[in-house]
Protein backbone atom coordinates (compact mmCIF):
# COMPACT_ATOMS: atom_id res chain seq x y z
CA UNK A 1 0.00 0.00 0.00
CA UNK A 2 1.17 3.12 -1.25
CA UNK A 3 2.13 6.14 1.83
CA UNK A 4 0.70 9.19 1.61
CA UNK A 5 0.95 12.28 3.96
CA UNK A 6 -3.05 13.23 3.75
CA UNK A 7 -5.05 12.10 6.98
CA UNK A 8 -7.60 9.59 6.45
CA UNK A 9 -11.23 10.48 8.33
CA UNK A 10 -12.39 8.09 10.01
CA UNK A 11 -14.68 5.34 7.85
CA UNK A 12 -18.74 4.96 8.70
CA UNK A 13 -19.78 1.71 9.40
CA UNK A 14 -21.36 1.26 6.06
CA UNK A 15 -17.64 1.72 4.16
CA UNK A 16 -15.59 -0.87 6.21
CA UNK A 17 -18.73 -3.32 5.41
CA UNK A 18 -18.97 -2.38 2.24
CA UNK A 19 -15.92 -3.10 1.52
CA UNK A 20 -15.62 -6.44 2.89
CA UNK A 21 -18.72 -7.23 1.03
CA UNK A 22 -17.03 -6.17 -2.58
CA UNK A 23 -13.95 -8.09 -1.36
CA UNK A 24 -12.74 -11.33 -2.29
CA UNK A 25 -14.08 -14.97 -0.50
CA UNK A 26 -12.64 -17.37 1.13
CA UNK A 27 -10.93 -18.72 4.46
CA UNK A 28 -7.69 -17.81 2.61
CA UNK A 29 -8.66 -13.90 3.50
CA UNK A 30 -7.63 -14.01 6.78
CA UNK A 31 -9.36 -11.21 9.38
CA UNK A 32 -7.85 -10.79 12.71
CA UNK A 33 -9.01 -8.83 15.54
CA UNK A 34 -7.94 -7.29 18.73
CA UNK A 35 -9.72 -7.86 22.02
CA UNK A 36 -9.75 -4.66 24.51
CA UNK A 37 -9.89 -1.28 23.03
CA UNK A 38 -10.97 -3.17 19.76
CA UNK A 39 -13.53 -5.68 20.22
CA UNK A 40 -14.45 -4.52 23.74
CA UNK A 41 -14.80 -0.98 25.24
CA UNK A 42 -11.70 -1.12 28.05
CA UNK A 43 -10.51 -4.28 29.32
CA UNK A 44 -11.33 -7.45 30.46
CA UNK A 45 -8.51 -7.61 33.18
CA UNK A 46 -10.34 -5.06 34.83
CA UNK A 47 -13.59 -6.60 34.91
CA UNK A 48 -12.03 -9.99 36.06
CA UNK A 49 -9.69 -7.57 38.62
CA UNK A 50 -13.34 -6.49 39.92
CA UNK A 51 -14.68 -9.81 40.09
CA UNK A 52 -12.61 -11.19 42.34
CA UNK A 53 -12.18 -7.98 44.51
CA UNK A 54 -16.11 -8.39 44.78
CA UNK A 55 -15.89 -11.85 45.88
CA UNK A 56 -12.75 -11.53 48.14
CA UNK A 57 -11.12 -13.76 45.80
CA UNK A 58 -7.50 -11.61 45.47
CA UNK A 59 -5.00 -10.88 48.45
CA UNK A 60 -4.64 -7.05 49.24
CA UNK A 61 -0.99 -8.01 48.40
CA UNK A 62 -1.51 -9.51 44.89
CA UNK A 63 -3.90 -6.51 43.87
CA UNK A 64 -1.13 -4.22 45.27
CA UNK A 65 1.43 -5.93 42.87
CA UNK A 66 -1.04 -6.18 39.87
CA UNK A 67 -1.41 -2.25 39.90
CA UNK A 68 2.43 -2.09 40.85
CA UNK A 69 3.38 -3.84 38.02
CA UNK A 70 0.68 -2.09 35.26
CA UNK A 71 1.96 1.31 36.56
CA UNK A 72 5.66 0.36 35.82
CA UNK A 73 4.39 -1.40 32.09
CA UNK A 74 2.71 2.46 31.48
CA UNK A 75 6.01 4.06 32.54
CA UNK A 76 7.92 1.33 30.38
CA UNK A 77 9.97 0.62 32.74
CA UNK A 78 8.45 -3.20 32.87
CA UNK A 79 8.25 -5.40 30.11
CA UNK A 80 4.53 -6.85 29.37
CA UNK A 81 5.80 -10.46 29.99
CA UNK A 82 6.68 -9.23 33.80
CA UNK A 83 3.04 -7.99 33.96
CA UNK A 84 1.09 -10.47 32.53
CA UNK A 85 3.41 -13.33 34.25
CA UNK A 86 2.27 -11.67 37.67
CA UNK A 87 -1.48 -12.17 37.06
CA UNK A 88 -0.89 -15.68 36.24
CA UNK A 89 0.81 -15.99 40.17
CA UNK A 90 -2.69 -15.09 41.44
CA UNK A 91 -4.21 -18.19 40.35
CA UNK A 92 -1.79 -20.65 41.20
CA UNK A 93 -3.06 -23.61 42.38
CA UNK A 94 -6.54 -23.19 41.05
CA UNK A 95 -8.38 -25.40 38.70
CA UNK A 96 -8.30 -24.41 34.83
CA UNK A 97 -12.11 -25.72 34.41
CA UNK A 98 -12.44 -23.39 37.55
CA UNK A 99 -11.44 -20.41 36.32
CA UNK A 100 -12.35 -20.64 32.80
CA UNK A 101 -16.25 -20.87 34.23
CA UNK A 102 -15.67 -17.77 36.13
CA UNK A 103 -14.41 -16.06 33.09
CA UNK A 104 -17.83 -17.24 30.97
CA UNK A 105 -19.89 -15.49 34.37
CA UNK A 106 -17.77 -12.49 34.23
CA UNK A 107 -18.44 -11.64 30.50
CA UNK A 108 -22.12 -12.34 30.88
CA UNK A 109 -22.33 -10.08 33.85
CA UNK A 110 -19.60 -6.99 32.80
CA UNK A 111 -18.26 -7.81 29.54
CA UNK A 112 -21.16 -8.12 27.01
CA UNK A 113 -22.05 -5.23 27.34
CA UNK A 114 -19.04 -3.82 26.61
CA UNK A 115 -18.90 -5.49 23.04
CA UNK A 116 -19.10 -1.97 20.30
CA UNK A 117 -21.84 -2.94 18.04
CA UNK A 118 -20.03 -1.50 14.86
CA UNK A 119 -17.17 -4.56 15.19
CA UNK A 120 -19.97 -7.28 15.98
CA UNK A 121 -20.95 -6.16 11.88
CA UNK A 122 -17.56 -5.72 10.95
CA UNK A 123 -17.06 -9.83 11.98
CA UNK A 124 -19.91 -10.93 10.61
CA UNK A 125 -19.73 -9.05 7.14
CA UNK A 126 -16.30 -11.53 7.11
CA UNK A 127 -18.20 -14.51 8.15
CA UNK A 128 -20.74 -14.05 5.34
CA UNK A 129 -17.87 -14.17 2.79
CA UNK A 130 -16.31 -17.47 4.14
CA UNK A 131 -12.66 -15.64 5.89
CA UNK A 132 -10.79 -16.91 8.29
CA UNK A 133 -11.99 -15.03 11.30
CA UNK A 134 -9.50 -15.20 14.30
CA UNK A 135 -9.88 -13.31 17.61
CA UNK A 136 -5.47 -12.35 18.36
CA UNK A 137 -4.90 -10.91 21.69
CA UNK A 138 -2.53 -10.38 24.56
CA UNK A 139 -5.14 -11.20 26.83
CA UNK A 140 -5.72 -15.17 28.38
CA UNK A 141 -7.98 -17.33 27.33
CA UNK A 142 -10.69 -16.92 30.24
CA UNK A 143 -10.78 -13.64 28.84
CA UNK A 144 -10.78 -13.72 25.15
CA UNK A 145 -12.53 -17.56 25.38
CA UNK A 146 -16.50 -16.32 26.16
CA UNK A 147 -16.07 -13.26 23.85
CA UNK A 148 -15.22 -15.87 20.74
CA UNK A 149 -17.91 -17.71 21.70
CA UNK A 150 -20.23 -15.27 21.87
CA UNK A 151 -19.63 -13.59 18.41
CA UNK A 152 -18.78 -17.11 16.90
CA UNK A 153 -15.27 -16.84 16.09
CA UNK A 154 -13.75 -20.10 15.85
CA UNK A 155 -9.70 -19.55 16.36
CA UNK A 156 -8.26 -17.98 18.73
CA UNK A 157 -4.45 -16.66 19.12
CA UNK A 158 -3.61 -15.43 22.81
CA UNK A 159 -2.07 -16.34 26.05
CA UNK A 160 -2.68 -19.13 27.59
CA UNK A 161 -2.09 -20.70 31.18
CA UNK A 162 -0.25 -23.39 32.26
CA UNK A 163 -1.68 -26.57 33.72
CA UNK A 164 -0.48 -29.47 35.27
CA UNK A 165 -2.09 -33.32 33.91
CA UNK A 166 -4.60 -32.85 36.97
CA UNK A 167 -5.94 -29.45 35.09
CA UNK A 168 -4.35 -27.62 38.18
CA UNK A 169 -2.75 -24.34 37.02
CA UNK A 170 0.87 -23.81 37.82
CA UNK A 171 1.02 -20.40 37.82
CA UNK A 172 2.95 -20.14 34.61
CA UNK A 173 2.35 -19.07 30.87
CA UNK A 174 3.01 -20.67 28.26
CA UNK A 175 6.02 -19.66 26.15
CA UNK A 176 6.69 -17.05 24.57
CA UNK A 177 4.02 -14.85 26.16
CA UNK A 178 2.02 -12.97 22.96
CA UNK A 179 2.77 -9.49 23.00
CA UNK A 180 3.91 -7.14 20.37
CA UNK A 181 6.43 -8.44 18.00
CA UNK A 182 5.22 -12.33 19.60
CA UNK A 183 1.95 -11.66 18.44
CA UNK A 184 3.41 -10.95 14.72
CA UNK A 185 4.73 -14.22 15.14
CA UNK A 186 2.48 -16.12 16.14
CA UNK A 187 -0.52 -14.93 13.55
CA UNK A 188 2.30 -15.34 11.03
CA UNK A 189 2.85 -19.04 12.03
CA UNK A 190 -1.22 -19.52 12.56
CA UNK A 191 -1.64 -17.82 8.68
CA UNK A 192 1.38 -20.71 7.44
CA UNK A 193 -0.83 -23.24 9.29
CA UNK A 194 -3.83 -22.75 8.20
CA UNK A 195 -3.15 -21.55 4.17
CA UNK A 196 -4.55 -18.00 5.17
CA UNK A 197 -2.57 -15.47 2.70
CA UNK A 198 -1.74 -12.14 5.02
CA UNK A 199 -1.42 -9.82 2.07
CA UNK A 200 -5.22 -10.12 1.42
CA UNK A 201 -6.16 -10.04 5.35
CA UNK A 202 -7.24 -7.69 7.49
CA UNK A 203 -6.00 -6.93 11.05
CA UNK A 204 -8.60 -4.55 13.48
CA UNK A 205 -6.68 -3.23 16.77
CA UNK A 206 -6.07 -0.40 18.77
CA UNK A 207 -2.70 -0.60 20.49
CA UNK A 208 0.45 1.07 19.40
CA UNK A 209 2.06 -2.15 20.45
CA UNK A 210 0.29 -4.01 17.15
CA UNK A 211 2.09 -1.58 14.53
CA UNK A 212 4.48 -4.83 13.48
CA UNK A 213 1.53 -7.11 13.18
CA UNK A 214 -0.47 -4.11 11.18
CA UNK A 215 2.41 -3.96 8.46
CA UNK A 216 2.53 -7.72 7.72
CA UNK A 217 -1.22 -7.68 6.79
CA UNK A 218 -2.68 -6.13 3.44
CA UNK A 219 -5.86 -4.63 5.17
CA UNK A 220 -4.53 -2.85 8.04
CA UNK A 221 -8.04 -1.30 10.31
CA UNK A 222 -6.56 0.33 13.17
CA UNK A 223 -9.87 0.90 15.39
CA UNK A 224 -9.97 3.90 18.26
CA UNK A 225 -6.12 4.13 17.79
CA UNK A 226 -4.15 6.19 20.45
CA UNK A 227 -1.99 8.85 19.11
CA UNK A 228 1.55 6.98 17.92
CA UNK A 229 -1.20 4.59 15.90
CA UNK A 230 -3.17 7.61 14.42
CA UNK A 231 0.05 9.07 13.16
CA UNK A 232 0.92 5.84 11.39
CA UNK A 233 -2.04 5.07 10.12
CA UNK A 234 -2.67 9.32 8.91
CA UNK A 235 0.97 8.49 7.02
CA UNK A 236 0.62 5.32 5.43
CA UNK A 237 -3.07 5.81 4.36
CA UNK A 238 -4.86 2.92 6.40
CA UNK A 239 -8.38 4.06 7.33
CA UNK A 240 -9.29 4.96 10.83
CA UNK A 241 -12.50 3.02 12.25
CA UNK A 242 -13.60 5.34 15.47
CA UNK A 243 -16.78 4.21 17.84
CA UNK A 244 -18.77 6.07 20.71
CA UNK A 245 -21.24 3.68 21.02
CA UNK A 246 -19.90 1.96 24.20
CA UNK A 247 -17.39 4.03 26.77
CA UNK A 248 -18.10 6.46 29.07
CA UNK A 249 -18.22 9.18 26.08
CA UNK A 250 -15.71 11.33 27.52
CA UNK A 251 -16.09 14.10 29.99
CA UNK A 252 -18.56 15.12 26.85
CA UNK A 253 -20.68 11.71 27.70
CA UNK A 254 -20.51 12.16 31.37
CA UNK A 255 -22.08 15.68 30.98
CA UNK A 256 -24.73 14.07 28.69
CA UNK A 257 -25.77 11.94 30.87
CA UNK A 258 -26.00 14.05 33.73
CA UNK A 259 -28.37 16.59 32.29
CA UNK A 260 -30.39 13.87 30.85
CA UNK A 261 -31.18 12.48 34.11
CA UNK A 262 -31.55 15.96 36.05
CA UNK A 263 -34.17 17.03 33.37
CA UNK A 264 -36.27 14.92 35.70
CA UNK A 265 -36.82 17.03 38.43
CA UNK A 266 -37.98 19.87 36.53
CA UNK A 267 -40.23 18.10 33.96
CA UNK A 268 -41.46 15.72 36.73
CA UNK A 269 -42.57 19.29 39.05
CA UNK A 270 -44.20 20.22 35.91
CA UNK A 271 -46.19 17.58 35.38
CA UNK A 272 -46.88 17.90 39.22
CA UNK A 273 -48.38 20.83 39.13
CA UNK A 274 -50.78 19.99 35.79
CA UNK A 275 -51.85 17.02 37.69
CA UNK A 276 -52.82 19.06 40.51
CA UNK A 277 -54.44 21.62 38.45
CA UNK A 278 -56.38 19.36 36.48
CA UNK A 279 -56.81 16.86 39.63
CA UNK A 280 -55.75 14.39 37.33
CA UNK A 281 -53.04 12.01 37.97
CA UNK A 282 -52.72 10.52 34.54
CA UNK A 283 -52.79 14.27 33.50
CA UNK A 284 -49.31 14.77 35.27
CA UNK A 285 -48.37 11.48 34.15
CA UNK A 286 -49.17 12.44 30.66
CA UNK A 287 -47.41 15.42 30.60
CA UNK A 288 -43.98 13.78 31.73
CA UNK A 289 -44.12 10.90 29.56
CA UNK A 290 -44.89 13.02 26.82
CA UNK A 291 -41.80 15.38 27.05
CA UNK A 292 -39.18 13.52 29.47
CA UNK A 293 -38.35 10.56 27.55
CA UNK A 294 -38.22 12.74 24.21
CA UNK A 295 -35.91 15.10 26.38
CA UNK A 296 -33.26 12.61 27.88
CA UNK A 297 -32.97 10.51 24.17
CA UNK A 298 -32.42 14.57 22.72
CA UNK A 299 -29.88 15.13 25.12
CA UNK A 300 -28.19 11.79 24.75
CA UNK A 301 -27.54 12.50 21.33
CA UNK A 302 -29.95 9.65 20.32
CA UNK A 303 -31.94 10.46 17.26
CA UNK A 304 -35.24 7.78 16.10
CA UNK A 305 -35.35 6.73 12.31
CA UNK A 306 -38.91 5.95 12.43
CA UNK A 307 -41.22 4.07 9.57
CA UNK A 308 -44.48 3.80 9.64
CA UNK A 309 -44.69 6.74 12.56
CA UNK A 310 -48.76 7.09 11.32
CA UNK A 311 -49.51 3.89 12.96
CA UNK A 312 -48.50 5.03 16.31
CA UNK A 313 -52.11 7.04 16.62
CA UNK A 314 -54.29 5.35 13.99
CA UNK A 315 -55.84 2.52 16.86
CA UNK A 316 -55.42 3.92 20.32
CA UNK A 317 -55.99 2.36 22.93
CA UNK A 318 -53.65 -1.04 21.67
CA UNK A 319 -51.25 -3.18 22.95
CA UNK A 320 -47.76 -2.09 21.57
CA UNK A 321 -45.49 -4.62 20.81
CA UNK A 322 -41.74 -4.47 20.60
CA UNK A 323 -39.01 -6.91 20.44
CA UNK A 324 -36.33 -6.84 23.45
CA UNK A 325 -32.45 -5.49 22.32
CA UNK A 326 -31.96 -4.04 26.13
CA UNK A 327 -33.53 -2.23 28.57
CA UNK A 328 -33.95 0.99 27.11
CA UNK A 329 -35.98 -0.40 24.67
CA UNK A 330 -39.08 0.54 26.02
CA UNK A 331 -37.86 3.94 26.94
CA UNK A 332 -37.35 4.28 22.80
CA UNK A 333 -41.02 2.96 22.64
CA UNK A 334 -42.44 5.46 25.56
CA UNK A 335 -40.77 8.39 23.59
CA UNK A 336 -43.09 7.23 20.38
CA UNK A 337 -46.33 6.25 22.33
CA UNK A 338 -45.97 9.38 24.36
CA UNK A 339 -48.97 9.23 26.52
CA UNK A 340 -51.89 7.28 27.96
CA UNK A 341 -49.93 4.08 28.54
CA UNK A 342 -48.84 1.47 30.88
CA UNK A 343 -46.65 -2.00 30.72
CA UNK A 344 -44.32 -4.50 31.71
CA UNK A 345 -41.06 -4.29 32.36
CA UNK A 346 -38.52 -6.75 34.00
CA UNK A 347 -37.80 -6.89 37.37
CA UNK A 348 -34.62 -5.66 36.36
CA UNK A 349 -35.24 -2.67 35.31
CA UNK A 350 -37.60 -2.20 38.40
CA UNK A 351 -34.24 -2.46 40.64
CA UNK A 352 -33.12 0.30 38.61
CA UNK A 353 -33.55 3.64 40.87
CA UNK A 354 -34.83 6.00 38.19
CA UNK A 355 -36.55 3.88 36.07
CA UNK A 356 -37.66 1.27 38.74
CA UNK A 357 -39.95 4.53 40.66
CA UNK A 358 -41.28 5.63 37.09
CA UNK A 359 -42.74 2.26 36.66
CA UNK A 360 -44.63 2.20 40.29
CA UNK A 361 -45.85 5.70 39.31
CA UNK A 362 -46.91 4.64 36.07
CA UNK A 363 -48.74 1.67 37.35
CA UNK A 364 -46.30 -0.80 35.35
CA UNK A 365 -46.00 -4.33 36.30
CA UNK A 366 -42.51 -5.44 36.94
CA UNK A 367 -42.44 -9.37 36.45
CA UNK A 368 -40.03 -12.08 36.04
CA UNK A 369 -39.07 -13.45 32.66
CA UNK A 370 -38.84 -16.94 34.03
CA UNK A 371 -41.89 -16.55 36.43
CA UNK A 372 -44.45 -13.93 34.85
CA UNK A 373 -47.57 -15.08 36.90
CA UNK A 374 -49.86 -14.07 33.58
CA UNK A 375 -52.88 -14.55 35.29
CA UNK A 376 -51.53 -11.79 38.38
CA UNK A 377 -50.20 -9.56 35.43
CA UNK A 378 -53.52 -9.60 33.27
CA UNK A 379 -55.90 -7.81 35.83
CA UNK A 380 -54.68 -4.67 36.44
CA UNK A 381 -53.85 -4.51 32.67
CA UNK A 382 -57.43 -5.72 31.44
CA UNK A 383 -58.30 -2.34 34.26
CA UNK A 384 -56.26 -0.24 32.39
CA UNK A 385 -57.32 -0.91 28.96
CA UNK A 386 -60.61 -0.01 30.20
CA UNK A 387 -59.81 3.69 30.91
CA UNK A 388 -58.43 4.17 27.74
CA UNK A 389 -54.37 3.11 28.36
CA UNK A 390 -52.23 1.50 25.75
CA UNK A 391 -50.15 -1.06 26.74
CA UNK A 392 -46.36 -1.60 26.14
CA UNK A 393 -45.01 -4.68 26.01
CA UNK A 394 -42.57 -6.98 24.57
CA UNK A 395 -43.14 -10.34 24.38
CA UNK A 396 -39.76 -12.20 23.99
CA UNK A 397 -38.63 -14.16 26.51
CA UNK A 398 -34.82 -13.59 27.94
CA UNK A 399 -31.78 -14.74 26.36
CA UNK A 400 -27.82 -13.83 26.12
CA UNK A 401 -28.26 -12.89 22.55
CA UNK A 402 -31.05 -10.80 21.42
CA UNK A 403 -29.69 -10.18 17.63
CA UNK A 404 -32.41 -12.26 16.40
CA UNK A 405 -36.19 -12.09 17.16
CA UNK A 406 -36.89 -15.15 20.26
CA UNK A 407 -39.64 -16.89 20.96
CA UNK A 408 -42.67 -14.62 21.86
CA UNK A 409 -44.69 -15.82 24.93
CA UNK A 410 -48.52 -15.91 24.93
CA UNK A 411 -48.77 -12.87 27.64
CA UNK A 412 -49.13 -10.45 25.27
CA UNK A 413 -51.42 -11.82 22.93
CA UNK A 414 -53.60 -13.08 26.02
CA UNK A 415 -53.74 -9.13 27.34
CA UNK A 416 -54.97 -8.26 23.31
CA UNK A 417 -57.66 -10.69 23.39
CA UNK A 418 -58.57 -9.73 26.96
CA UNK A 419 -59.42 -6.42 26.13
CA UNK A 420 -60.05 -6.95 22.57
CA UNK A 421 -57.32 -3.84 21.98
CA UNK A 422 -55.64 -4.26 18.53
CA UNK A 423 -51.90 -4.90 18.41
CA UNK A 424 -49.12 -2.51 16.83
CA UNK A 425 -46.20 -4.25 16.02
CA UNK A 426 -43.03 -1.64 16.49
CA UNK A 427 -39.60 -3.22 15.17
CA UNK A 428 -36.36 -2.43 16.68
CA UNK A 429 -32.98 -3.11 14.32
CA UNK A 430 -30.55 -1.06 16.47
CA UNK A 431 -30.56 -0.26 19.41
CA UNK A 432 -27.58 -1.99 20.72
CA UNK A 433 -26.05 0.60 18.63
CA UNK A 434 -26.62 2.98 21.78
CA UNK A 435 -26.52 1.15 24.73
CA UNK A 436 -25.44 -2.62 26.14
CA UNK A 437 -28.09 -5.02 27.05
CA UNK A 438 -28.33 -4.49 30.39
CA UNK A 439 -27.18 -1.14 30.97
CA UNK A 440 -29.67 2.17 30.86
CA UNK A 441 -26.65 4.38 29.53
CA UNK A 442 -27.32 5.92 26.59
CA UNK A 443 -24.26 7.00 24.05
CA UNK A 444 -24.99 9.00 21.12
CA UNK A 445 -26.74 7.31 17.60
CA UNK A 446 -29.61 6.64 15.41
CA UNK A 447 -31.84 4.02 16.68
CA UNK A 448 -34.12 2.27 13.42
CA UNK A 449 -37.83 1.55 14.07
CA UNK A 450 -40.85 0.10 11.97
CA UNK A 451 -43.93 1.01 13.32
CA UNK A 452 -46.10 -2.03 11.50
CA UNK A 453 -49.95 -1.79 10.88
CA UNK A 454 -52.28 -2.17 13.74
CA UNK A 455 -53.26 -6.15 13.93
CA UNK A 456 -57.48 -6.94 15.05
CA UNK A 457 -57.41 -9.69 17.46
CA UNK A 458 -61.31 -10.46 16.24
CA UNK A 459 -61.85 -13.67 15.46
CA UNK A 460 -58.58 -14.97 17.85
CA UNK A 461 -59.46 -18.24 19.96
CA UNK A 462 -57.10 -20.33 22.32
CA UNK A 463 -57.38 -22.47 19.32
CA UNK A 464 -55.41 -20.47 16.61
CA UNK A 465 -53.45 -18.52 19.02
CA UNK A 466 -50.26 -20.02 18.29
CA UNK A 467 -50.91 -19.77 14.66
CA UNK A 468 -51.36 -15.71 15.33
CA UNK A 469 -48.67 -15.62 17.12
CA UNK A 470 -46.47 -17.30 14.74
CA UNK A 471 -47.94 -14.62 11.88
CA UNK A 472 -46.96 -11.80 14.19
CA UNK A 473 -43.41 -12.89 14.80
CA UNK A 474 -42.90 -13.69 11.03
CA UNK A 475 -43.94 -10.14 10.51
CA UNK A 476 -40.85 -9.37 12.50
CA UNK A 477 -38.66 -11.33 10.79
CA UNK A 478 -39.22 -10.38 7.70
CA UNK A 479 -39.10 -6.31 8.47
CA UNK A 480 -35.44 -7.08 9.96
CA UNK A 481 -34.72 -9.05 6.39
CA UNK A 482 -35.73 -6.36 4.27
CA UNK A 483 -36.14 -2.76 5.99
CA UNK A 484 -38.26 -0.40 5.16
CA UNK A 485 -36.98 2.61 3.20
CA UNK A 486 -39.34 5.70 3.66
CA UNK A 487 -38.05 8.89 2.37
CA UNK A 488 -38.90 11.60 4.98
CA UNK A 489 -40.43 9.19 7.49
CA UNK A 490 -37.32 10.33 9.60
CA UNK A 491 -39.07 11.15 13.23
CA UNK A 492 -37.17 12.64 16.07
CA UNK A 493 -38.09 11.41 19.77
Amino acid sequence: MSDRNDACPPLRLSGPTAEIDAGPEGPEVGAFFDLDGTLVAGYTAAAQTKDRLRRRDLRVIEFLTIVELAVQFRLGRRAFETLIEGSALTVKGRLAREIDERGEHVFRRSVADLIYPEMRELIRAHQRRGHTVVLSSSALTNQVGPVARYLGIEYIVCNRLVTDEQGILTGEIEQPVVWGPTKASSVQQFAADHQVNLGASYFYADGDEDLSLMRLVGHPRPVNPGPLLTKVAAHRGWPIVRFRSRGSGGLLGVARRLVGVSSLAPLGAVALGVGLAQRNKRAGINFLTRFWPGTVLALSGVKLNVAGAEHLTERRPAVFLFNSRNNIDVFLVAALVKDNWTGIATKEMGSSRVFGRLGKLFDVAFVDREHPGTAAVLRPLEAAARNGLSILIAPEGARLDTESVGPFKKRAFLIAMATGLPIVPIVIRNSDSVAGRHTVKLNPGTVDIAVLPPVSVAGWTPLNLRERIAQVRTAYLETLAEWPTEPGDRAGP
